[in-house]
């Protein structure tokens, strides 16, 4: 399949602050997950995790084995739960999916107006927010996203009773969500603008959207509200100094580096990665990273009675960590 056309723009990125330096993560236990691709994951009560994985399969992990509990027949990427136990699907291929088995129920279908359904996050009374993460290109060519750096990716709600509105535009391939403990506001990851953005959902400022965090030193990826009150945010990769340099060159280059082999375009630097701050003020609470061996990449994030669980977009394994006490 040919490779689409893209129309870059130029973007000068923020000069990027210190990266990290040594390692602040904790032990990692690792466990097989059954297949490639584990993207997010999601904890129920009894501490089972689960997680997507490309071939379109939905499974539930534990230290002794791994369940195949659905099969979306697209790409599973962030799941949530639904307030009646369902599981809330982002598939990429179908789009935004309730989940209960065999019985799939499409809530918003993959499309023109959903292109790449990334991440979400459920309010108790059964409303989605949701990213789109582009509206230019489907998921296998997300580099092609950020090299054209257009920004259309959106934030969506979908209300119990079906309606959806759009509730942010303009957004840099949108991915993570987060609903504030509070429900106050709800965080969106402007992922190639290295920022997070809140919209309010509540008080004098309702709807309105301004910036939660900027100039981040890595991609953020999914997000997750943690059972400590923390926005938890799986962060893919550093910041890399070609890639901004290459966003603020003339389009011409950009379109000739797209016609280049894969093989050839910048790597993300290994690293394993996640951040958490306060909802409330936007600080940094904890912030665990390492030059891991055997996992990296961190795309999906969930914090669970102080133990970190993680996914990742490259991996066919999951990992957890606890958080340490001191």
């Amino acid at each position: 399949m040919a490779r689409p056309r893209i129309d870059p723009v130029v973007w000068r990125a923020p000069r990027a602050g210190r990266g990290p330096r040594g390692s602040t993560l904790p032990p990692l236990t690792v466990l097989p997950a059954g297949g490639k691709g584990t993207e997010d994951v999601l904890v129920d009560a009894s501490g089972c995790v689960y997680t997507g994985v490309e071939d379109g399969r939905i499974l539930r992990i534990t230290a002794e084995e791994v369940t195949v509990v659905a099969n979306t027949g697209g790409r599973p990427l962030g799941l949530e739960w639904y307030p009646d136990g369902r599981l809330v699907v982002c598939d990429a291929a179908r789009g935004l999916l309730l989940v209960d088995g065999s019985d799939i129920e499409v809530l918003v279908s993959a499309g023109p107006g959903l292109r790449v359904c990334n991440n979400a996050a459920v309010a108790p009374d059964g409303t989605i927010y949701f990213t789109n993460s582009t509206d230019r290109f489907d998921l296998p060519y997300w580099k092609a996203d950020l090299l054209e750096h257009t920004g259309t990716g959106r934030l969506l709600r979908r209300d119990p009773d079906g309606s959806v509105d759009t509730l942010l535009t303009g957004l840099q391939f949108a991915n993570g969500v987060a609903l504030a403990p509070t429900a106050t506001h709800v965080v969106v990851a402007d992922v190639w603008n290295y920022r997070l953005r809140r919209v309010h959902l509540t008080g004098a400022h309702q709807g309105h959207a301004d910036v939660f965090a900027d100039n981040l030193p890595a991609f953020p990826d999914n997000m997750s509200t943690g059972t400590d009150g923390n926005l938890w945010i799986a962060m893919a990769a550093p910041r890399d100094p070609v890639v901004d340099l290459l966003l603020r060159t003339p389009p011409f280059l950009r379109k000739l580096l797209w016609r280049v082999p894969e093989p050839h375009h910048p790597k993300p630097r290994r690293i394993t990665w996640t951040r958490a701050l306060s909802f409330e003020t936007g600080a940094v609470v904890h912030d665990f990273h390492a030059q891991a061996r055997d996992f990296r990449m961190v795309t999906g994030v969930r914090e669970v009675g102080g133990r970190v669980y993680l996914g990742s977009l490259e991996e066919s394994t999951i990992a957890h960590f606890d958080i340490p006490s001191h």
